[in-house]
């Protein structure tokens, strides 16, 4: 399965999040995510860069990447650290889609933190 090969699709009002068994799948096709089950399920990823300009041109790329695919994560940068979470709030926990950027944001070929 190669995810960044694929494209995001809208999550519609019946759309239900991914299962437990489904998360651990898709989580062994991305790059070092951690996955999260607290009360919403996501997946997060700490990058670091050599300084602050590297950090924003990455963040710029992940802007790009979530325009294209119409789903947006967090973002969160500290210098040069950045700090990527996903989830499909819009369902309350994870899809397919968060996957889908992950693996693209991973294909951007950055050190991590």
């Amino acid at each position: 399965m190669d995810l960044k090969e694929k494209k995001c699709t809208p999550c519609e009002g019946a759309t239900s999040p991914l299962q437990n068994s489904e998360e651990d799948s898709l989580i062994q096709h991305v790059n070092d995510w951690s996955l999260e089950r607290d009360k919403e399920h996501h997946i997060h990823k700490k990058f670091k860069f050599a300084d602050f300009k590297q950090a924003m041109q990455f963040v710029n790329a992940i802007a790009d990447i979530a325009n294209d695919e119409d789903h947006h994560p967090d973002i969160s940068i500290s210098y040069n650290k950045v700090g990527i979470t996903l989830s499909t709030h819009k369902i309350g926990g994870l899809s397919e889609n968060d996957f889908i950027v992950a693996s693209k944001i991973d294909n951007l070929h950055v050190q991590e933190a």
